[in-house]
């Protein structure tokens, strides 16, 4: 399973890119506004600059939600790099903009997926990815992973090449139990990617060693 990080943090991007563990990012409008980023042109820069620091698949989000608008907006993201790809969300309107785009050759992101019908529509419609977002709905009382277990399934069986990214994830089981789904990828904040590195055994471990050898030199 791979890991995008999911964040417009800069400083965030470029240490994750120092441990070498991710190959990809996820951005969204409100990760954008987090940084401050109110202006399309100003969020063109930020994500051209991500594009540069990682080769993989850079997302970046419409905001219209109509089709035309949709459709504007995505070709214009697709252009700011080679390896940016335009989320567009699970509805109606998007679908019918994905099947524009994808025929286009536009990678898309289908982006807050809900349910096992909305990745089916969205990858029949072209979607280069599908993100169900697992954190959203186990805030709801779904079970957001079983959301995943059940498109994965359903790709697989019926040799469907759209990538399954889970998104909205909030902990580090989160990670552990998409990979057991079989997603092909995990989209993480920051946070939750020390986390993972994070075991406080490994810690006594090291100090444990380090001790140990300062006092092998005593000798």
């Amino acid at each position: 399973m791979e890991l995008f990080l999911d964040t417009a943090n800069l400083d965030e991007i470029r240490q994750a890119v120092r441990i070498g563990v991710i190959s990809g990012v996820t951005t969204n409008p409100s990760l954008a506004a987090k940084e401050g980023i109110g202006q399309l042109r100003v969020y063109q820069q930020q994500v051209q600059e991500i594009a540069q620091m990682v080769s993989g698949p850079i997302s970046a989000e419409v905001i219209s939600t109509d089709y035309e608008g949709m459709v504007l907006e995505a070709r214009e993201i697709a252009s700011w790099a080679p390896n940016v790809v335009a989320k567009i969300p699970s509805t109606m309107t998007g679908f019918e903009a994905i099947a524009t785009l994808s025929r286009e050759g536009i990678k898309i992101n289908q982006t807050l997926c809900f349910s096992v019908n909305q990745a089916i529509l969205g990858a029949r419609a072209g979607s280069a990815f599908v993100s169900p977002f697992v954190g959203r709905l186990d805030d709801e009382g779904h079970d957001g992973m079983q959301v995943v277990a059940d498109i994965v399934e359903i790709f697989k069986r019926y040799n469907i090449t759209t990538k399954v990214l889970v998104a909205s994830i909030r902990h580090p089981l989160h990670c552990v139990a998409a990979a057991k789904a079989g997603a092909h990828i995990a989209t993480v904040p920051f946070k939750v990617l020390t986390q993972m590195a994070h075991h406080p055994l490994t810690d006594v471990g090291v100090a444990r060693f380090a001790e140990d050898w300062k006092n092998a030199a005593r000798v």
